[in-house]
């Protein structure tokens, strides 16, 4: 590409008729002539300025993106100017205050090695690459396409959200990370990456699926069965989802109503689920079944006899969430997880029911990965906001007065800050727990505090989400432009306050846990 022609700003001011329309903004000249009639807020704004700088109008309309989108208007730059706000480039760390991890911005932590600042370095340039496609597609409520899934899978990716163990060795994973040394922190970073992306329903459709279903075949498939399906999934040439919770069952998994009875050759099962994330989608269901003594589960491919419909949520539909439908569904014996009438244990790797939970303690480490996920997507979604909230409030004015510059706006931005940074140190220190204990010690140990940091941790979502949208007005409440990802924050935030254990069960969880370890002695 050649390079760019410079004009003085004297040579721009005389192109300023409605057929010959150039602005400047931060030193780059653009030539609106040709795009007057297409701009979406109409011809006004644009003639305002024609022959004229625009930096400021500019943004404080529109975000710095429709810049690179629009990029093919530009025709030069001012002579002996160089811009004042550089243009992000893919992979960049943000340099606004709070707006990082602060190991990330320059401050000391004993958590992270050099793996984690390689890897999240790598990750954050590949999930900006994808992010426009990211979001093209959450945005329409797309299916999330074969060759995107497969791409998460080329960078091992979808493997990367079942977090660490065995299916990462003898991967390479970004960064130049070898899958052996792939940890809890790394685990972290993952989740907190993709959830900049600010597509809740496409990540939950795309990566639900390996985070809560997939152990349960790596964990209780026979052996043909994984060596077959896993690869697969793993690649993303097959998908799966987790079909537990019933219309009138939830986490009382102990009274679900579909039902199987034996055949000569496998099982025939009968019975609905709802609320299914990626159920829409899934190639295969992990799907809790009642059998004669108890809870089975079964993996169940798309067959004669699966139905799936869509459930609209406040999701986007690129969630798949869905109803799903069993009518003499033939499965065969080879397809059992685990053992039958012991479903219980592949249930309880993630569900919260509380009775079962005390009784299955050592099989809870699936559900507590599900938090640690959930947590993790918390606290990335609400730094994200902050720091939108932070660019803002600099950058607009209000009564001739940035908004930065009211103290009410600036107590909102300290409470948000406050809550982002104290999750974000809670969350650091489960991850190092979880690195150093083996997942008996984790289920001891770790279950309550993890719920009551996911209730923490929804909380300050719920928080953030407020203060954010009176921070930015009406455009919170817009899906495009400027506050497009307040919206969004605002729109879905309670799916993680529901989601792996309502708020409620969290708090009561985390109690119940810590009398268990109350001492007998103790008194004021």
């Amino acid at each position: 590409m050649p390079p760019l022609k410079q004009y003085t700003r004297e040579q721009v001011r005389c192109h300023a008729t409605e057929n010959d329309i150039w602005i400047i903004i931060d030193t780059m000249v653009y030539n609106m002539s040709d795009f007057i009639d297409l701009h979406p807020g109409g011809a006004f704004p644009i003639l305002e300025y024609a022959g004229k700088d625009a930096t400021d109008a500019f943004y404080g309309l529109h975000r710095q993106e429709v810049l690179l989108k629009y990029a093919r208007y530009q025709i030069g730059t001012i002579v002996n100017e160089t811009p004042s706000i550089p243009l992000r480039q893919h992979g960049d760390i943000s340099t606004v205050p709070y707006g990082e991890i602060s190991a990330f911005m320059g401050y000391k932590s004993p958590y992270y090695n050099e793996t984690h600042f390689r890897y999240q370095a790598a990750l954050r340039k590949i999930c900006d690459e994808l992010k426009e496609e990211a979001q093209a597609c959450d945005s329409a409520g797309d299916r999330p396409s074969d060759e995107f899934a497969k791409k998460l899978g080329s960078y091992h990716l979808l493997a990367a959200h079942i977090g660490p163990g065995p299916w990462l060795h003898g991967l390479t994973m970004p960064g130049n990370i070898r899958g052996e040394d792939f940890d809890y922190f790394h685990d972290m970073i993952t989740h907190q990456e993709f959830a900049r992306w600010s597509t809740p329903g496409l990540v939950a459709g795309l990566t639900g699926g390996m985070t809560i279903s997939v152990p349960t075949v790596l964990h209780f498939g026979k052996p043909a069965l994984k060596k077959e399906l896993v690869p697969k999934m793993l690649s993303g040439e097959k998908r799966m989802a987790l079909a537990i919770t019933e219309p009138y069952v939830g986490s009382d998994v102990a009274s679900i109503r579909t039902t199987v009875t034996k055949a000569t050759d496998g099982y025939i099962v009968n019975g609905v689920k709802k609320w299914i994330t990626n159920g829409r989608f899934a190639d295969y269901f992990a799907t809790a079944v009642r059998t004669e003594k108890g809870i089975s589960m079964l993996l169940i491919p798309r067959c004669d006899g699966v139905e799936t419909k869509p459930i609209k949520t406040s999701y986007s539909p690129s969630a798949g969430t869905a109803y799903v439908t069993f009518d003499n569904v033939k499965v065969p014996f080879e397809n059992l997880l685990g053992v039958e009438d012991q479903g219980f244990r592949v249930v309880l790797y993630r569900i919260t029911d509380h009775a079962a939970f005390d009784y299955y303690t050592k099989y809870t480490q699936n559900f507590n990965h599900e938090r640690f996920m959930l947590i993790s997507q918390s606290v990335a979604v609400a730094r994200y906001a902050t720091e939108e909230c932070f660019k803002w409030a600099n950058q607009r004015k209000v009564f001739n007065k940035r908004l930065i510059d009211q103290p009410v706006i600036r107590n909102k931005l300290a409470r948000m800050i406050a809550g982002v940074e104290s999750v974000q140190c809670w969350v650091e220190n489960i991850a190092y727990q979880m690195c150093h204990m083996d997942y008996a010690e984790q289920a001891d140990k770790l279950a309550g505090p993890i719920g009551l940091l996911k209730y923490q941790a929804t909380r300050m979502m719920h928080h953030v989400s407020d203060d954010a949208c009176q921070i930015f007005g009406g455009r919170a409440l817009t899906r495009t432009g400027m506050g497009r990802y307040v919206e969004d924050l605002q729109r879905t935030y309670k799916f993680n306050a529901i989601l792996g254990g309502s708020e409620e069960i969290m708090a009561d969880l985390g109690v119940r846990q810590a009398i268990k370890k109350f001492p007998t002695d103790a008194r004021l």
